[in-house]
């Protein structure tokens, strides 16, 4: 006889589960933190003072170290034109960053604190922990177009971080007395433009630097008001740098900068030269009517750009001899795709 097993009946299973808690920490408490750790920082920096001598040979080792780390210390821009053009110029934000480490002994940094639909705001803050002297500047941007319409994420994102890099550099500035940095800005300047030299070798440099931003050369000869290379000297470079520093950290952009023709602004006219009859004559009309139909097969700015490349407006108002060139350089163009 078979004996028949006994069913096994399933126990099930328990889980106990540990009671959690969630603490909630007040406001007051985050502040009695944050309070602590920032009075821990003011007697370190108090134990181990900063050197004035040694903040300068740091500050000024690092700034001054190479040519395109001194460019970007400064910037420099030309608002208005002739008599009535005015200089802005000022530290950037690298120096402000090497400053501010040379310096020592300080807490610094920058945050977003708005942003609405037109405009963003940005907070900067520094705080020298040694003379318990702190600076806190708000600076805004718009982030619309001439038009009105709001930029997309991406420049959004771009326009936020140069406005917090602006507001962190003038927040550093108030903190550390900008008297104790105006020997390592000057120099910078110095070493940024270099010397006779050098002149030809920077002031490619620069074109070249403009022209990887899309600004063609004559962009910057109208900006600097002249109507050669050749007229351009150590003062002419200084501000190129300048400027060139100053698009880079959003001080400025290259539409507010470099307008096009239609904002109003127009190349300055070449210096007049003595006309003979050989070659200096001005243009016949054979030439200023071949220039017209090249031009109709062309671009509307790189008419211009070749135009303002003489110093001139019009094909009528060029000579024999630059119409002669004018010619081989539009049909270059004009043909270009055959």
């Amino acid at each position: 006889m078979v004996k028949k097993s006994k069913e096994l009946t399933p126990v099930p299973i328990v889980i106990e589960e540990e009671e959690k808690h969630i603490v909630e920490t007040s406001p007051t408490v985050i502040a009695e933190i944050t309070r602590a750790e920032t009075d821990m920082q003011i007697t370190t920096a108090k134990k181990y003072p900063r050197s004035i001598k040694k903040f300068r040979q740091d500050a000024m080792s690092m700034a001054t170290q190479d040519a395109e780390t001194a460019a970007s210390c400064f910037y420099k821009l030309k608002r208005g034109h002739g008599e009535d053009a005015k200089i802005i110029e000022g530290p950037s934000v690298r120096l402000a960053e090497i400053v501010a480490n040379a310096w020592g002994n300080m807490r610094y940094g920058a945050r977003i604190v708005n942003e609405g639909e037109r405009e963003v705001t940005a907070q900067g803050m520094a705080h020298d922990l040694e003379k318990n002297v702190a600076s806190t500047i708000e600076v805004a941007r718009r982030i619309t177009t001439k038009d009105g319409r709001r930029f997309g994420d991406d420049m959004v994102q771009v326009t936020k971080n140069a406005v917090c890099s602006i507001a962190l550099r003038n927040a550093i500035f108030k903190a550390v007395p900008f008297t104790y940095a105006k020997q390592i800005y000057e120099q910078c300047k110095k070493v940024a433009v270099g010397g006779a030299k050098t002149l030809k070798e920077r002031c490619q440099q620069m074109l070249d630097a403009f022209s990887k931003i899309s600004v063609s050369k004559e962009q910057v000869l109208t900006y600097l008001e002249k109507s050669s290379i050749e007229e351009i000297g150590l003062t002419e470079i200084e501000l190129m740098i300048g400027v060139f520093t100053a698009i880079k950290d959003g001080d400025t952009t290259i539409e507010q900068t470099f307008p096009s023709k239609k904002g109003g602004v127009e190349m300055p006219k070449a210096k007049e030269k003595v006309v003979d009859i050989d070659g200096d004559s001005p243009s016949t009309k054979e030439q200023q009517k071949v220039l017209t139909d090249l031009s109709k097969k062309m671009d509307s700015d790189k008419v211009f750009e070749v135009l303002t490349g003489f110093g001139v407006n019009q094909p009528s108002e060029l000579t024999v001899t630059q119409a002669k060139i004018a010619i081989e350089k539009f049909s270059k163009v004009a043909f270009a795709k055959k």
